[in-house]
């Protein structure tokens, strides 16, 4: 036997022949093109390419209106300003989720109150999010996990009840369908186009909602609190009547990356398509495997943008952790993500904040266990097939 880095290769080792990664993005000669007629343009940073990407973004998801910003990231910390959640506030989001979200909102003073999710599909539950509702609690952060929608009616619905905002994570759901609606149809919802997700701008978010005055004070807030559009094609310049209303950020979205974003919001269906198709094939694959459980699926209706294809792995019978499970799979050549590690057993989290394993055992469980498969549109099935190859041959080298 060879050992490298803590793996172990065997001779009979499966080995595909290239490096097939968690996730790849989906760039071609349009797009390309695209970024660089801005290039050759002169005008890089916000402007029409970015205002034409915000009307036909709003449009894809029946949204009255769009403000795109220079990340996701961005997006949340922008829409906790708006809504003036600072110290004293409570804000109730999963703590299987991406950092970026908790930190924010540590970051404005507030308080992240985790709840669990649904040991199944991993997706936020109403019932959790009452149970956690105090005083001091005045924003609400569903996730909506690996392109499936949380169960938005009820969780609406309590909110109102109670007088607390809501603000959809939507960086899993471009294209994803709650009941008859896209998700950022209704209410507020954050996008993110990282180069892992749906569509890319490289980096960047988009925020939708129907509040026309919210809208207003993000199209301020992203760009130093300035009153107008900051910027002027003519003179390359700041137009003079910009003033400066509250203190802002600089969080705008450049015309490089709203072209490239474009482009891929028209290849959007085309790439969820192949996404459904990889998924099934997986799901009709990994059938007979025990060790390998496939999320389920939330029994409302709804149609799966197919961000992520996320498997949790069956410990004891394999006979590995997850993260040796991982390693052997990137020892024969096949990419995996892990979406995500609990925030709440995260160093800062319970050094600074008091948390601690037992808080949340549905959520401690997946992230003990859970993987993310590789899942873009340039993969094939044969790409799919050699993952399931390469998963059968680690669980009988095990």
């Amino acid at each position: 036997m060879l050992y490298c880095a803590g793996t172990v290769f065997r001779p009979h080792m499966r080995m595909r022949a290239e490096f097939l990664p968690f996730c790849r993005p989906s760039i071609g000669e349009a797009e390309i093109a695209a970024v660089t007629g801005v290039l050759r343009s002169g005008w890089l940073t916000t402007g029409p390419k970015t205002a034409a990407f915000e009307r036909r973004f709003a449009e894809r998801v029946n949204a009255s209106g769009a403000t795109a910003v220079g990340s996701g990231t961005a997006g949340m910390q922008l829409m906790l300003r708006a809504l003036d959640i600072g110290p004293g506030a409570e804000v109730i989001t999963p703590s299987l989720t991406w950092v970026s979200t908790p930190n924010v909102i540590v970051l404005a003073g507030a308080k992240p109150v985790f709840v669990d999710v649904d040991r199944d599909t991993l997706l936020v539950t109403p019932q959790a999010i009452e149970a956690a509702i105090t005083p001091r609690t005045k924003l609400v952060v569903p996730v909506h996990f690996a392109g499936a929608p949380a169960d938005m009616g009820p969780i609406r619905s309590l909110a109102a009840e109670k007088g607390i905002a809501v603000v959809e994570d939507a960086a899993h759901a471009l294209g994803t369908m709650y009941r008859d609606e896209p998700v950022g149809s209704r209410g507020t919802a954050v996008f993110s186009f990282h180069p892992i997700k749906n569509i890319t701008t490289g980096e960047g978010g988009m925020i939708c909602t129907r509040d026309a005055a919210l809208r207003a004070r993000l199209h301020r807030l992203r760009f130093h609190g300035l009153a107008a559009d900051a910027h002027e094609r003519d003179t390359q310049g700041r137009a003079p009547q910009a003033e400066v209303m509250e203190p802002g950020y600089k969080c705008n979205m450049t015309d490089i990356a709203a072209a490239l974003g474009l482009v891929q919001l028209e290849r959007l269906k085309a790439f969820n398509r192949q996404r459904a198709r990889l998924a099934a094939h997986y799901l009709e694959r990994l059938a007979g495997i025990d060790e390998v459980r496939p999320l389920g699926r939330p029994p409302y209706p709804h149609e799966h943008a197919w961000h992520l294809f996320v498997v949790r792995l069956d410990v004891d019978k394999a006979g590995i952790s997850r993260d040796h499970f991982m390693a052997e799979l990137k020892a024969r050549n096949i990419g995996s993500g892990l979406h995500f590690k609990a925030v709440h057993l995260q160093r800062y989290y319970t050094e600074h904040l008091g948390m601690q394993r037992g808080m949340l055992p549905h959520t401690e469980w997946n992230s003990d266990r859970l993987c993310s498969l590789p899942l873009f549109p340039d993969m094939t099935v044969e790409d799919a097939d050699e993952v399931v190859a390469a998963i059968k041959d680690v669980l009988a080298s095990s």
